[in-house]
């Protein structure tokens, strides 16, 4: 819904989309009635809906800037060229309202952890069990308080618990 842009007189496109990278990184967005002439309000909300995602991915996956010409090019060499200059001028701000965002997700941290490693030898159910343990205590610090926390898993508990942080590295290597 890009495509949209090309209603607005080309010289008054870098002050819409510096209002709406404004949105983006938590401050005030664009309002309707400024532009309430140009748009009807379902035109309006699909027009500020895909630049905030576009200026988002084009953040978030680093898109090279012949794509994000090339994602615009039902609009127009002069607004595209405008939306660069915007998306060049405040991707640093953009990138770090984005990151933000994500570590705001849980208000938890992880302050430290401990670890011991048991074999259950037997139980009061079967006499021979020959199973290891792990013990992880962690300490998590929530709203400003140190709360610690005790798990005890399993081989398979644990197998699952390590591929799931090297996932998260991942996804956190990839945001780098």
């Amino acid at each position: 819904m890009v495509h949209l842009l090309g209603k607005l007189p080309s010289e008054e496109c870098p002050k819409l989309l510096h209002w709406v990278v404004d949105g983006v990184c938590g401050r005030e967005p664009p309002r309707m009635a400024d532009y309430g002439n140009t748009w009807t309000l379902v035109e309006w909300m699909e027009l500020l809906d895909s630049l905030s995602s576009l200026f988002r991915l084009a953040v978030g996956k680093k898109t090279p800037d012949e794509e994000v010409l090339a994602s615009l090019a039902d609009v127009g060499s002069g607004y595209g060229e405008a939306v660069l200059t915007v998306l060049r001028a405040r991707r640093e701000e953009i990138r770090q309202a984005l990151v933000e965002r994500t570590n705001n997700v849980s208000s938890s941290t992880l302050q430290d952890f401990d670890w011991q490693i048991k074999l259950a030898l037997s139980s009061d159910k079967i006499s021979s069990l020959h199973t290891p343990l792990l013990n992880l205590r962690l300490d998590v610090k929530e709203n400003g308080a140190l709360k610690p926390l005790s798990v005890e898993m399993n081989r398979e508990e644990l197998q699952t618990l390590i591929s799931s942080l090297e996932a998260a590295n991942k996804v956190v290597l990839q945001l780098k």
